[in-house]
């Protein structure tokens, strides 16, 4: 196992406090290797392994059919008469009605409890109704870059070819762990894509049109990075005589983003200070899903830069809009409590456009603006605006 001292943090910063710690994100991420990293911190403090309680709910000796009561009983036996133990429950959403049985087991107060799941039955709304104010949500996304380079640090590669390797193959842990070739590794991910829609999406929503469903989510991967509505898609499906209602495109958005495929992006107005509601951006949980399925084309790689950033500013906790400055745009406006920084991205500033850094010059306040590039040879400072490179940015322990 590799270390990921990020989420070992954030799990110790809130370790033995009444609140059910629930880590969520794509499948395959890493939260179950997480969740091991966390028992072996455990033990090395000094906690018996016999105080430490794992159960996960696919597993081939827990029954299909276990019920919430069944769960809540064998986890009430297994504490037993002990004093204080950890609960460590993977899948937990595959259970019923899991939510009430949780809640019984914080009320008394008797188990510091930990939650992972890949998809919406976790944070659905009963969370509201049995857990209000007592749970707290850690999301896990794939590898950082700086992470990936931590996984490879083996690796006799430099860090230009590691970078590329990760722009193409992602940040999906199975991936970084091996040796692949791009059909290799294309594949791998495709299965853990085509779980996540069989599986947690088509098959629990009972989505009779799957081949419709499937055409949605090609549009939205290959407009990764560009605004659109539901309106949009429609009438592009309209156009390839296909027909299909808004309300169903806005159904098929919300579950990718709870299976967490995708992540939105809403537009900011920097002069009115609101959240537009209209024409937001997608962006997914790791771009090889778009490599994957559409194939690599260095022609996307704007797209694929811009989808790196943003769960790079994700990860370290902040909210991420697009901006809108009047009638110029702003790929990124980042805030985190009282902190905020723009960014602007792009393989390389275009000698004959003064767009990427223009548009960061336009804002009046003082929060500190990137632009972000993959050229060498366009890094420097323009009027108080930073041009770094795209690995420089990602390892960066502060912006």
């Amino acid at each position: 196992m590799i270390y990921r001292p990020d989420y070992m943090d954030a799990l110790k910063a809130f370790k033995d406090k009444p609140l059910v710690k629930i880590l969520t994100g794509v499948r395959r991420c890493g939260k179950s290797t997480i969740f091991q990293m966390f028992k072996e911190e455990l033990i090395r403090e000094g906690v018996s392994q016999d105080h430490i309680i794992e159960k996960r709910y696919t597993d081939m000796d827990i029954p299909e059919s276990i019920t919430a009561k069944q769960m809540y009983d064998e986890l009430v036996e297994a504490i037993g008469g002990k004093e204080h133990c950890y609960l460590l429950l993977d899948e937990i959403q595959e259970v019923p009605g899991w939510e009430k049985a949780i809640n019984n087991l914080l009320e008394a107060g008797k188990a510091d409890i930990y939650i992972i799941g890949s998809n919406s039955k976790l944070m659905s709304s009963e969370i509201s109704t049995y857990l209000t104010g007592r749970y707290i949500q850690i999301p896990v996304f794939t590898l950082s870059y700086k992470e990936y380079l931590e996984f490879k640090k083996e690796s006799d590669k430099s860090k230009t070819e590691l970078l590329e390797e990760y722009i193409r193959f992602g940040g999906f842990p199975i991936i970084a762990l091996g040796e692949y070739e791009s059909q290799q590794a294309y594949q791998i991910i495709n299965g853990i894509y085509y779980t996540v829609v069989s599986r947690d999406i088509v098959k629990r929503h009972r989505i009779n049109k799957q081949d419709l469903f499937d055409r949605v989510v090609k549009y939205i991967i290959e407009n990764v990075g560009k605004t659109f509505s539901a309106n949009s898609i429609s009438n592009f499906l309209k156009s390839e005589h296909r027909k299909i209602s808004v309300e169903s495109i806005y159904n098929y958005l919300r579950w990718l983003e709870q299976g967490f495929i995708i992540y939105p992006c809403a537009r900011y107005d920097l002069q009115g200070k609101n959240i537009l509601k209209t024409q937001e951006k997608y962006y997914l949980s790791d771009v090889s899903l778009k490599y994957s399925l559409l194939g690599y084309n260095r022609k996307m790689l704007d797209g694929v830069m811009e989808n790196i950033v943003f769960l790079e500013l994700k990860r370290r906790g902040y909210e991420v809009f697009v901006g809108k400055n009047d009638t110029k745009e702003i790929d990124f406006v980042a805030i985190r409590r009282e902190e905020k920084i723009y960014v602007q991205v792009c393989e390389q500033i275009p000698q004959n456009s003064d767009r990427e850094v223009g548009n960061l010059k336009a804002i009046r306040d003082h929060y500190p603006k990137y632009v972000v590039t993959l050229n060498e040879m366009d890094k420097g400072i323009e009027n108080g605006i930073k041009i770094v490179h795209l690995s420089e940015f990602l390892v960066s322990d502060s912006f």
